[in-house]
């Protein structure tokens, strides 16, 4: 293992932690507020973060079917059944379970596990009027994974037409029109939550 690799399971590990501490002082009745994800409660994407630790190949293809083949309606359905009948607390300690876990779906890279902790983390923290900062790095290494990557987010279309400047890092890319954030604002970009005509 690379010492790159290790330093993002690291970061992958913390973003579990803290946000397992956050939670722990959530009201119960704040688990069903709105994420910042269209259709997702807190719990739901609470419980997608605990089975992205669970993933295997069988329960892939099973939902896969159920879910008639839609990757997205998979990803929120098997979310939501785990959220609806796991009581909070159990869930919460089910989050906490999988700090140090470095499990990967299929076709997945550590960098994956550690955007998708940072980016759910802010549609957590966000609605709920919670201030969570990303470390930088951390999120300098996902932005650069989500422009890369193609699918799901296709940043680099969707945002075709625009030059990307990161005003804490030495990150850019793209051209055109300028649009210049922090890191966080970025992949807070990158990833769909937030709007270049922000």
């Amino acid at each position: 293992m690379t010492d790159e690799t290790e330093t993002i399971w690291d970061a992958v590990a913390h973003e579990r932690a803290t946000l397992a501490e956050m939670l722990r002082e959530l009201p119960e009745a704040k688990w069903d507020h709105a994420s910042l994800c269209e259709g997702w409660r807190v719990r739901d994407v609470v419980a997608h973060l605990v089975l992205a630790t669970r993933v295997t190949v069988g329960a892939l293809l099973v939902n896969l079917v159920r879910a008639r083949g839609n990757v997205d309606r998979l990803i929120l359905d098997t979310a939501v059944r785990h959220a609806d009948r796991t009581p909070t607390a159990r869930l919460l300690a089910q989050l906490r379970a999988t700090v140090d876990s470095r499990v990967i779906p299929i076709g997945t890279t550590p960098t994956d596990r550690l955007m998708d902790l940072l980016v759910h983390g802010q549609d957590i923290a966000v609605p709920l009027g919670i201030e969570r900062v990303m470390p930088t790095a951390a999120a300098l290494l996902s932005l650069e994974r989500v422009w890369t990557m193609g699918a799901p987010f296709h940043a680099r279309t969707r945002l075709s037409g625009h030059a990307l400047t990161a005003t804490d890092t030495d990150w850019s890319a793209g051209t055109g029109t300028p649009i210049s954030g922090t890191t966080t604002e970025l992949l807070m970009l990158v990833t769909g939550r937030t709007s270049p005509d922000r």
